[in-house]
């Protein structure tokens, strides 16, 4: 049995997507239907600003193709207003709040930590054998959600599947063994998060299965990645979805992973602003041979650069929400 690669965007709904990416004339209700045909797996964004209703977890699995597979990024509120402190109820009103409906395109959450989140060995220890590792535990974790939750859930599961999760950090302090044999512990993934040079970007493989933010080759969030760079991940991911590492590894701690015979990959571009994102997931899918919806991006990211360049690019995407000031 072959990895599971899934190369694909964070968050589908960019206006300055429009008419370069999405078809000029195509309703803003029909995009995810396109960008889930055009790349082969999404991360649901709109998670972290605010909990999504049942209605709307269930409209996306039912907007998305069969063999689909959705990630999910986890609640900002706990991780950057709450920053890990008294989290067991935020936990459950997430898990309660609809994605169980995701079914079989349940993917990984992502749990991103702001580059102000130190490491405490004790608190995400705490935090890590909160996460279940099945949907029938996450189904019985929902049931403890808050009293005002009630009438804006959905507590079922159509079958036990296994859930996985992943953990994006910003600061230099989580450069630590511990940290590493945490996740290796609990089975969690660390990110692989290229951040432009801006936050560390490491590659220890503490899971069975990989995890890729790509946020900006030279410019965070905008800047597109040239041929060496994406022939470089490519070389990369190969190596990890077949059970190894590369010898030039960027690690946090000098010992191999443990040995598979292949390893699952999710990867997501987040250089959204200029529309580099879905036009870079397809060369990335073409240069590790997966066929189907993606090729035809590479096709059209010349086209995509004319426009762009037409258009006078975007200096920032008004669909997604300014963040927020960092809790200090």
């Amino acid at each position: 049995m072959s990895a599971d690669i899934r190369i694909g965007i964070s968050g589908w709904r960019y206006a300055p997507w429009r008419g370069v990416f999405y078809p000029e004339k195509l309703r803003q209700d029909d995009e995810l239907q396109f960008a889930s045909r055009a790349v082969g797996s999404i991360e649901i964004n709109g998670s972290f600003y605010s909990l999504q209703r049942p209605e709307s977890w269930a409209r996306w699995h039912d907007e998305t193709p069969e063999e689909f597979v959705f990630s999910v990024k986890a609640p900002r509120y706990i991780t950057h207003i709450r920053r890990l402190d008294d989290v067991e109820k935020p936990i459950a009103n997430f898990f309660a709040s609809g994605l169980l409906r995701l079914q079989r395109k349940l993917g990984p959450i992502l749990w991103q930590f702001p580059p102000s989140f130190r490491f405490d060995p004790e608190q995400f220890e705490a935090f890590l054998r909160l996460l279940p590792h099945d949907t029938e535990k996450a189904l019985h974790i929902a049931r403890g959600h808050e009293p005002r939750m009630e009438g804006r859930t959905h507590l079922a599961i159509d079958e036990p599947r296994k859930m996985r999760h992943a953990v994006e950090i910003r600061h230099a302090s989580f450069e630590d063994r511990a940290f590493v044999d945490m996740l290796r512990e609990h089975d969690v993934a660390l990110v692989v998060a290229d951040t432009a040079g801006k936050w560390p970007l490491k590659e220890d493989v503490t899971s069975d299965f990989v995890y890729l933010r790509l946020h900006g080759e030279e410019e965070l969030y905008a800047s597109g990645y040239a041929d060496a760079a994406l022939d470089d991940w490519a070389r990369r991911m190969k190596a990890w979805s077949e059970g190894g590492q590369v010898d030039d590894a960027r690690l946090i701690v000098e010992r191999k992973p443990p040995s598979r015979k292949r390893r699952d990959l999710f990867c997501y571009f987040d250089n959204d602003i200029k529309v580099k994102a879905p036009f870079d997931a397809g060369k990335l899918a073409v240069r590790l041979g997966l066929t189907g919806a993606p090729a035809p991006l590479a096709e059209r990211a010349a086209e995509a650069d004319r426009l762009i360049a037409e258009h006078g690019g975007a200096k920032r995407n008004p669909s997604k929400p300014r963040k927020p000031k960092k809790p200090r």
